[in-house]
């Protein structure tokens, strides 16, 4: 069993590591907050990042269960209906799609 004297050690300097880690990209970012760049990534990353888990998620579902493609395109379709009627609210469209997908899956 590691001495105590050791084990603080490890958590203080894994702590301070983390906390770095973590406080760099916002001091970075005060200094890149007036680049154009900054402002295309933060519009257009979210979409991108989203884009990826959708194709994703959607090709699992595909590879493992080619009848429920339909039902995914469906949940598809409903999600980016509810998101782009609702305001663009993704945890309501998001849910929504979530929703309608595993009700279409288990019922038929």
């Amino acid at each position: 069993m590691p001495d105590i004297a050791y084990t603080l050690a490890v958590l203080a300097i894994v702590s301070t590591i983390t906390f770095a880690l973590r406080a760099v990209p916002f001091a970075a970012l005060r200094t890149l907050r007036g680049s154009a760049a900054v402002a295309q990534l933060s519009v257009w990353m979210p979409v991108g990042i989203l884009a990826i888990l959708a194709l994703t998620a959607l090709h699992g579902t595909i590879t493992a269960d080619p009848r429920a493609t339909l039902y995914a395109l469906l949940a598809v379709a409903v999600t980016a209906v509810v998101h782009l009627a609702s305001g663009r609210r993704t945890i309501l469209s998001v849910g929504l799609g979530t929703a309608v997908y595993v009700v279409l899956v288990n019922a038929f």
